[in-house]
């Protein structure tokens, strides 16, 4: 096992980027917060679908220069997102505009893709195979440069005839790897490496942290959090029962590996683990635990420019809220309760973080004077 480095005035962590479609761009204003603070220095990164995408755009950025450098990156990237969805049929519908809501459920272009998507696949819809995100990758990220970079990258994907798990590391990356990790079937064709198709990593790894526990010497895991794990009540219409299993199916296992980690950290404590060459794990969670549970499944596809922009903002928040709160527990405690989110109870998620979230949900953060971009500009 490689040895803590969170003794000095540096902190290292390990990122665990969920994905859930545009809603990385929450993962992205996380990420320019976090690369904000030099007191926080990242040593792997490790994704599945978006998250996957945002790793590996972060992880050229760092390979390319400093910090600076992997902010302009994230944000050109993005930017290119929006640039691309300006023309897409999947926009909201001008009543959902004038409400000031997110959601794609009333847009003629969402509803007739999610009619044709119920009968034909992407393989009758779109014989082509055209992936705009291949071509925003291919001009954007630098696979080479990736390959040499400092930073470790993990990227998921699930193997199409197994149902198993495939992790690759930033050595095997290619612009084909990524496009695997976030491949959502009935969207786009498996992607297939070296002849075996894979889907999107988020089914069986989001995102997937057992390469961290061997390969990183950071102890600390920082999951930013996209898929909410608790919802109050029951859905009741249609799509909101498709969007709660949505959300419980791409949470399902990443709450199985905390459950491990759980286990094997009670098998510590208990003193029952000595000499085995396992080590504590330090589990950290950055979340919006008010307004992304507030977006339905349809805003995943929502790539308008002022959508991301709202996004990148929150993202900014929790990583605020984190670092002034929890900054001190890097190296020594986790931050998250991971035996309560598993378990359910209410106040893993509930009460005094989501108060002080509230707080805060309105107040700007402002970047340092002289450092990087904000979306906006």
């Amino acid at each position: 096992m490689a040895k803590n480095t969170n003794t000095g005035a540096v902190k290292h962590i390990n990122l665990g980027l969920q994905g859930g479609g545009s809603h990385g761009a929450f993962s992205w204003g996380v990420l320019d917060h976090l690369l904000q603070d030099e007191r926080i220095a990242i040593e792997a990164l490790t994704g599945a679908s978006a998250g996957a995408v945002n790793a590996v755009v972060l992880a050229d950025g760092l390979a390319e220069g400093d910090r600076e450098h992997a902010r302009k990156h994230l944000h050109e990237f993005w930017h290119a997102i929006a640039s691309a969805g300006a023309v897409s049929p999947l926009r909201r519908s001008p009543l959902e505009a004038a409400r000031g809501g997110w959601s794609l459920d009333s847009s003629p272009g969402y509803i007739w893709f999610d009619m044709l998507s119920r009968f034909a696949s992407p393989y009758d819809l779109n014989p082509l195979n055209l992936n705009p995100l291949k071509y925003i990758l291919e001009r954007h990220v630098d696979f080479d440069r990736v390959r040499k970079g400092a930073v470790q990258l993990y990227v998921s994907a699930t193997n199409v005839e197994t149902g198993r798990p495939k992790v690759f590391s930033k050595e095997d990356l290619t612009v084909n790897h990524i496009l695997a990790s976030a491949c959502l079937p009935f969207m786009f064709h498996a992607v297939e490496i070296d002849g075996v198709p894979y889907w999107d990593g988020g089914y069986m790894g989001n995102p997937p942290l057992w390469p961290l526990f061997d390969n990183s010497a950071s102890d600390d895991v920082v999951i930013v959090q996209i898929n909410p794990i608790r919802r109050p009540g029951v859905p009741r219409s249609a799509r909101e029962i498709l969007n709660r299993l949505n959300e419980i199916t791409f949470n399902a296992s990443l709450l199985r590996e905390l459950r491990t980690v759980d286990f094997v950290t009670r098998l510590m404590d208990e003193g029952r683990m000595e000499g085995t060459g396992y080590r504590r794990v330090l589990v950290h969670m950055i979340a919006d635990e008010i307004t992304l549970p507030s977006l339905g499944a349809s805003s995943k596809m929502n790539t308008e420019n002022a959508f991301l922009h709202m996004l990148f903002e929150k993202g900014r928040q929790a990583a605020h809220v984190w670092l002034r709160d929890h900054f001190d527990d890097v190296g020594k405690a986790s931050s998250a309760d991971i035996r309560k989110l598993f378990m359910g109870e209410d106040d893993a998620l509930d009460g005094a973080r989501i108060k002080r979230q509230a707080k805060y949900q309105e107040e700007p953060v402002k970047p340092k004077a002289g450092k990087g971009r904000t979306a906006a500009e």
